[in-house]
């Protein structure tokens, strides 16, 4: 079988596309490294408290990278969900899907946008990485960021640490949601194989839609929505309604927290809002394209639905929502957490516990 993507090539090209990071003499990198280890234990502390949810056995140590050590974490990861999907789609349509579109093109275009997600991803929970997940802190990209909002350091480097350990805590507090997310990649891996509605026919309408996209500034068109089957946005309704879930527990977690341990977490909430506001028309068409403007909208939607929750049943009760997939939010109920309240607690009337 042809090789869809050359993941090689998609790493040489991020590397080679990638923006430097701030300049640290070798004192100065060994001990951002050092500290954001600690920090990172320390809002583990932080968070566990905060949230009533105690990780299940000892979590891998955090692991400090560089942005080359990201895009490697990440083309390992791109490659064990996409090359399933892809050997599938070549057993139905193997000459026409190689025609299409190179291994060497794809690997261009791939490496492309991890080269510019590199230089802007802080922290990220590689849920892939091993079971149940590896935690990874982009040290130049945090050092950078604090450089650029002119913030203390020491605060805003736990800031972050809250909201990605947070995310370590959700999938080691919560047995069942590694399994139940790989379980929802690979059913949306399978509804490519279950519709009519051909590959190639799909990827070819998304060649002129794109075009269109990019010259309407109020799309929220992406790659993904443009190539889904029907059978597989079901399936990414139910991982949209979850991820949304997971960035807004964080957002809401690390806001909680914040006033607490980071003297100048107002400062800092309010300089790095500013900073999530794309620069120019260019890079406003880009995120957009990439999914990154939907991921914005994740974390003040989730936010949203888990202050509400909160507010309704107080966060013993929010915490039903990882007793069972069950318990999860459907993607109609993130726009009214009275609707989860009331399916899943039996009740309408808030009824907000101490917990």
């Amino acid at each position: 079988m042809a090789q869809f993507v050359d993941w090689d090539l998609a790493a040489a090209t991020a590397g080679a596309l990638g923006k430097n990071g701030p300049r640290v003499s070798l004192s100065e990198a060994t001990e951002i490294v050092a500290q954001l280890r600690r920090l990172a234990d320390e809002a583990a502390e932080h968070v566990s408290a905060y949230t009533g949810l105690t990780p299940v056995g000892t979590p891998a140590p955090v692991r400090v990278v560089d942005r080359r050590d990201w895009v490697d974490a990440n083309v390992a990861g791109m490659r064990e969900v996409i090359s399933p999907l892809i050997s599938q789609l070549s057993e139905k349509e193997p000459s026409a899907l190689t025609e299409m579109i190179g291994s060497r093109a794809t690997g261009l275009q791939t490496g492309t946008v991890l080269a510019f997600l590199s230089g802007r991803v802080l922290g990220q929970f590689d849920v892939l990485a091993n079971d149940p997940g590896q935690l990874l802190l982009v040290a130049p990209n945090i050092v950078d960021v604090e450089r650029r909002l002119e913030a203390d350091p020491r605060d805003f480097r736990l800031w972050v640490c809250l909201h990605e350990v947070t995310h370590r805590v959700q999938f080691t507090a919560v047995p069942w949601m590694r399994g139940y997310f790989l379980g929802e990649v690979q059913a949306f891996v399978d509804a490519s194989q279950a519709d009519d509605d051909r590959f190639l026919e799909r990827l070819r309408r998304a060649v002129g839609m794109l075009a269109s996209s990019a010259r309407d500034p109020q799309s929220r068109t992406s790659v993904l929505d443009l190539v889904q089957t029907p059978g597989q946005k079901a399936v990414l309704d139910r991982l949209t309604a979850l991820m949304t879930l997971l960035e807004g527990h964080a957002e809401f977690v690390m806001d909680g927290v914040g006033p607490e341990v980071v003297p100048s977490v107002e400062q800092i909430r309010a300089r790095f809002n500013q900073r999530r506001e794309p620069a120019s028309p260019v890079e406003r068409a880009f995120r957009r394209l990439i999914g990154i403007d939907a991921k914005m909208r994740q974390y003040a939607e989730g936010r949203a639905f888990v202050h509400g929750v909160v507010e309704r049943v107080g966060m013993t009760g929010f915490n039903k929502v990882f007793s069972s997939p069950l318990t999860l939010p459907k993607i109609g109920e993130l726009a009214d957490p009275d609707a989860w309240v009331a399916r899943v607690h039996g009740r309408t009337a808030p009824a907000a516990d101490a917990g």
